[in-house]
């Protein structure tokens, strides 16, 4: 039997995502790419498997109950069972409080926390009976607080709760749970937000690097090392933490 660990990377099919399922797949996981379209996870995984890596694409609806467990079985028929999971899958309906619908409220709360939910407990069941798990569920400088996102910051804030929770009633089994807070990160959800407020995507990069101590904007590569180090072997003894990735201090 392989004694490769197999992590499971939720909207990876481009940006963070992506990033992220390439360096794990870098650090000798196998990893499945896993999105809502299938097809779109294929240029994750033929990175991955030219890298010498190896990678399914999944597609799968996270906030779907059914459709989770079916993919989370396809992943440990074959790739073997999942004992490292990356919760990123996320979409943003942003608009101030009095224009905001329930939909819209609905929407990014089903995708962020009922989708971390779903898929942390199906993944958590292979974790207890390995001994070993790693879960890594990503939140944002926007649980602290922002301007027409009051269902994305809500989401974001509950990310931090769930996972410390986890930490909590997963640590004796091995199991470790941390967030990773990224700030201003250049992905295309950063650049639908400029859209969004009508400001060209490269002057919107250069007002928010102004703002930031070390002078630039991130990028998904930042995100992924510090999900690379949540994901080792050597990091067990750090559980339950929030970690922002914004290139300063953040409260």
């Amino acid at each position: 039997m392989s004694t490769t660990r197999t992590a499971v990377v939720t909207g990876a099919a481009r940006g963070i995502g992506a990033e992220v399922a390439r360096r794990l797949a870098a650090d000798g996981l196998a990893v499945a790419v896993v999105d809502l379209d299938e097809s779109a996870c294929q240029s994750t995984v033929d990175d991955i498997t030219h890298a010498g890596g190896t990678a399914l694409a999944v597609g799968c609806d996270v906030s779907d109950e059914s459709a989770v467990a079916r993919a989370v079985d396809r992943i440990a028929a074959e790739l073997g069972a999942p004992t490292v999971l990356v919760n990123n899958a996320g979409i943003i309906r942003d608009n101030l409080l009095f224009k905001m619908t329930t939909e819209d409220w609905d929407a990014v709360m089903n995708v962020h926390l009922r989708g971390a939910f779903l898929m942390t407990k199906a993944c958590q069941a292979h974790m207890v009976e390995a001994k070993f798990g790693r879960v890594v569920n990503l939140s944002s400088t926007s649980a602290l607080g922002n301007r027409g996102q009051a269902n994305y910051s809500a989401a974001k804030a509950g990310m931090q709760g769930f996972t410390k929770t986890l930490a909590i009633e997963l640590g004796k089994y091995g199991v470790t749970a941390n967030a990773i807070a990224p700030g201003f990160i250049e992905t295309d959800m950063t650049a639908a937000t400029a859209a969004r407020v009508g400001v060209d995507f490269e002057a919107f990069k250069e007002h928010a690097a102004k703002e930031i101590p070390v002078a630039r904007v991130g990028a998904p590569a930042d995100i992924a090392h510090a999900a690379s180090f949540f994901c080792s072997e050597g990091a067990g003894f750090v559980s339950g933490q929030v970690l922002y990735v914004a290139g300063g201090p953040r409260d």
